[in-house]
């Protein structure tokens, strides 16, 4: 249940950013990098008669049906929650915080900002194995049916959308709008590795049974090993292998070092660990 409500508070977390960077930095600059908030932004200022959440309300409400049948119940259903909470939020920024032109004078640095909140809140709605709705559930199928990143996917799905502000905001939004298109694929992919990034330990130590003791009774995770001769010293020893998340690999370390203060300990980052306890295939 814990676990359950952490993950909920996240994943509302990425709504909001998402929200916020759409509605304050992309829409009054009319930055359409893609996505059904770049639909919704160019029907907005072309078909006066919606509001740019409005039209983002009605096309998730027609792609999600697309998600339930490809993506499946538990994603469909976070999906739906998602889209639904994002739209929502946009639109009652609408009413309590109307924006009707840029924040500030300088479009890059608008850009900049639009791309890092909306980016960041897709990474983690994303990690958390859902979308926000829209070309995010048609990036999810091409990801679950190919071997492409979910920030590549998303390149190819938007980059229509991004090529079309061209004709409704002019030359100068289109060039952003490619821009934040191009920054955003890229960024996503790296926020999305960085939390699920783990640490892979090899300990080298003459105290292993009480190393393999903390971690698999304490950290819960798997250990390999195997004996070796120290040939500087010509003394029998025993190398650890485990890996485990960020936050445990700290712990980890620290405890290692508790026990045997003379062990050697090499640690290094990795994005893909497949198996029981983290990534399936």
């Amino acid at each position: 249940m814990k676990k359950k409500i952490y993950d909920f508070l996240i994943m509302n977390a990425g709504i909001i950013l998402l929200s916020f960077g759409v509605y304050f930095f992309k829409i009054p600059n009319g930055f359409s990098t893609g996505g059904v908030s770049g639909i919704g932004t160019i029907l907005g200022t072309a078909v006066t008669i919606f509001s740019p959440a409005t039209w983002i309300l009605i096309i998730n409400l027609f792609l999600l049906i697309v998600g339930f049948v490809f993506l499946g119940k538990e994603t469909g259903i976070k999906t739906i929650y998602c889209s639904i909470a994002y739209s929502l939020i946009t639109m009652l920024l609408e009413k309590v915080a109307p924006v009707s032109s840029p924040l500030t004078n300088q479009p890059f640095l608008e850009l900049v900002y639009a791309m890092l909140l909306t980016s960041i809140g897709s990474a983690i709605i994303f990690y958390k194995n859902a979308s926000s709705g829209g070309t995010d559930i048609v990036a999810l199928i091409l990801k679950k049916f190919s071997n492409m990143d979910v920030g590549k996917s998303l390149l190819c799905t938007d980059f229509i959308i991004a090529a079309y502000s061209f004709f409704v905001f002019g030359i100068q939004s289109g060039l952003y709008s490619l821009l934040g298109l191009f920054f955003k694929a890229f960024l996503v992919d790296g926020v999305i590795d960085n939390f699920r990034s783990c640490k892979y330990f090899v300990v080298i130590t003459d105290k292993p049974q009480e190393i393999v003791e903390y971690i698999t009774s304490t950290l819960h995770h798997g250990v390999t090993t195997n004996k070796a001769t120290g040939e500087f010293t010509h003394s029998d020893k025993t190398i650890i292998h485990t890996v485990c998340k960020r936050i445990e690999a700290i712990y980890l370390q620290i405890k290692i070092k508790q026990i045997d203060p003379h062990a050697f300990i090499i640690i290094t980052t990795t994005s893909e660990i497949i198996g029981r306890g983290f990534r399936s295939v």
